[in-house]
């Protein structure tokens, strides 16, 4: 029976960056995984340029239960600390909007100075093989491999993700885990995904399918600025992904179609300038063609502008400005770019992400009960968590 000082289950963003860290210290670390190979979601980030971290991550952009867990960790590994580690393997990156980063070349390259940091640090991976079993021992853990043999660790770090994409092997199976040793889970739900309409209201927007613009999303008290995308489901596009965080089932959000414009004084300003105009005419100077068509061509619009009332141009301005919708519901975890609530972090110690009635059972990353916005947040919380606990294993 191979004996391990520690053993991470996934090869994700958390858990190879757990295992350096682990490694680093001269801890006898041991990665396993599922999948054929390391790093999938990074290599599908971003474009496939992989949005490795954000300048301005901060625990305000992070959702969970205990709004307060994630400070500790964030705080500890910053994303300068990560950025220095991009520069020092010479891979080139860009800043896009917002703060966030992106590589120049390909986001495998990311993956590439994982593993070597890794190998440097004498961590062993091991792919297409999947955990059957874990028991407790009086030394830490045993684990039943697939491949028949059993491996015993002092230490286990559980960095199996979310349930998102399951496509590329998504399970469940980090929250069994949990379970199974007594910690509770927060509700879990698809996140940073694409919201979907009823038949009515896609029969309304017929025909607006790949129209794009920036816009204004909010639900509740959340807000973004940021693109939005009509598809033929629904919509998506940045804003909708950011919003749909804090959207619920029954709820209801509003659209700003053309944020930081006084709509309504624009169309009186045109009535009066030039009034023989129709009013998708005009809106078409503002807004993509098919969607000023789409609003504006309402029988309550017809005619010229002259011909509109005060009230009407008010009705019209309302339908662009303060756009009321309640979505059907989501694309769910097959478009879900993260997984929503998770692991429980009243049971887990927030500096070390142990869990608290366990010794030696750590959860990283997604698996955990913190979730960050649309922008590279999500993997600094990868790199934080991870690197926290292979400080601790």
């Amino acid at each position: 029976m191979e004996r391990w000082d520690v053993v991470v289950i996934g090869a994700g963003a958390a858990g190879m960056m757990c295992a350096a860290s682990a490694g680093q210290r001269g801890r006898k670390v041991l990665v396993l995984d599922a999948a054929k190979k390391p790093g999938e979601k990074i290599r599908i980030s971003g474009g496939g340029r992989c949005n490795f971290t954000n300048r301005d991550a901060a625990p305000a952009q992070f959702l969970s239960d205990n709004p307060h867990f994630c400070i500790s960790a964030l705080s500890r590994y910053q994303p300068a600390d990560f950025i220095a580690l991009v520069d020092r393997y010479r891979i080139g990156w860009h800043e896009k909007t917002l703060g966030q980063l992106f590589c120049d070349g390909s986001a495998v390259q990311i993956i590439n100075m994982l593993l070597s940091e890794m190998t440097k640090a004498g961590a062993v991976l091991r792919l297409a093989v999947t955990v059957q079993y874990v028991e407790k021992t009086p030394a830490g853990f045993a684990l039943q491999l697939s491949s028949g043999e059993v491996m015993e660790c002092g230490a286990l770090v559980v960095a199996t993700g979310g349930k998102s994409i399951p496509k590329m092997g998504a399970t469940d199976f980090g929250y069994r885990l949990a379970q199974q040793f007594g910690l509770r889970l927060t509700e879990t739900r698809p996140g940073l995904v694409p919201l979907t309409f009823d038949e009515g209201l896609l029969e309304r927007l017929e025909g607006l399918a790949g129209v794009a613009l920036p816009a204004r999303v909010s639900c509740g008290k959340a807000a973004f600025e940021e693109a939005l995308l009509f598809t033929h489901r629904g919509l998506s596009g940045p804003a909708i992904l950011q919003v749909s965080s804090y959207w619920r089932e029954g709820a209801q959000i509003a659209v700003d179609l053309l944020p930081g414009r006084d709509v309504l004084e624009a169309l009186r300003a045109a009535r009066q300038q030039n009034g023989k105009q129709a009013a998708h005419t005009f809106l078409s100077n503002l807004l993509p063609r098919r969607l000023a068509k789409a609003i504006a061509e309402s029988p309550a619009y017809e005619g010229p502008l002259c011909g509109l009332s005060n009230e009407k141009l008010r009705n019209l301005a309302a339908e662009i400005q303060n756009w009321r919708i309640v979505p059907s519901g989501t694309e769910g975890y097959r478009t879900a770019e993260v997984t929503l609530g998770g692991v429980d972090t009243r049971d887990l110690d927030s500096r070390t992400l142990q869990a608290k009635a366990v010794i030696g059972l750590h959860f990283i990353g997604e698996v955990v009960d913190v979730t960050g916005w649309l922008g590279g947040y999500n993997f600094q919380w990868a790199w934080a968590s991870g690197w926290c606990a292979g400080q601790a294993v």
